[in-house]
């Protein structure tokens, strides 16, 4: 029998600067999320969880999801409850915000079996961050997809001078009209057919640990 619950899927905002560009994005993405069928979206601020960076006497590994903090409690349980990822980062330097890597690092067991993409801007427009990004994943025993979202420097640079005044989905609009199809279809394609394969997995516990 087909399962007919919801794919749940968490997006991330990854950065928690001051008037960071991330937020921009990350509704953007959001909003077309939520035009999917079968699909149950909910954003994820890491300013809504000030996790300490981590400095627990147990690795989130050992801990098997007996974390000591309260607010890494909470995150845990949000991320425990999703079916796949979509994170949302800037590229700093060639690699990732810290605030992001120690959102990845302080729990382990709620990212395993679970598929992820990634929406990115910056230097290459984020392609380096990705990359480095996917290896994170992989360590986490989740299923990093091929495909992408990457936002042009002409995109990203005119969207900070723009301070809000455009619609994120006019703003954004150029990427999904790209001269060999859109690229924003193919990356929910392919996070929602990992999400079903590896949701049905878990559930029948067909997945080797």
């Amino acid at each position: 029998m087909e399962n007919t619950q919801p794919i749940k899927i968490k997006i991330i905002i990854g950065s928690t600067r001051q008037g960071r560009f991330s937020e921009k994005p990350a509704v953007w993405i959001f909003e077309e999320a939520k035009k999917l069928k079968g699909v149950d979206v909910e954003l994820l601020d890491l300013r809504d969880y000030p996790m300490p960076f981590f400095d627990d006497t147990i690795s989130p590994l050992m801990a098997k999801g007996n974390y000591s903090n309260e607010i890494v409690k909470k995150w845990a349980e949000k991320i425990n409850d999703a079916d796949a990822f979509i994170i949302v980062t800037p590229e700093y330097n060639h690699g990732y915000p810290a605030v992001l890597k120690n959102a990845l690092d302080v729990i382990y067991q709620e990212w395993n079996k679970k598929p992820v993409g990634f929406l990115s801007y910056g230097g290459a427009g984020g392609a380096r961050v990705i990359e480095q990004l996917r290896q994170v994943a992989i360590e986490l025993q989740m299923v990093p997809i091929r495909n992408s979202i990457h936002i042009p420097p002409d995109i990203f640079f005119s969207a900070i001078k723009d301070k809000g005044s455009t619609d994120p989905k006019e703003m954004f609009k150029p990427i999904r009209e790209r001269a060999f199809g859109d690229p924003v279809e193919r990356f929910f394609d392919e996070l929602i057919w990992w999400a079903k394969i590896l949701k049905e997995a878990r559930q029948k516990n067909i997945i080797s640990e």
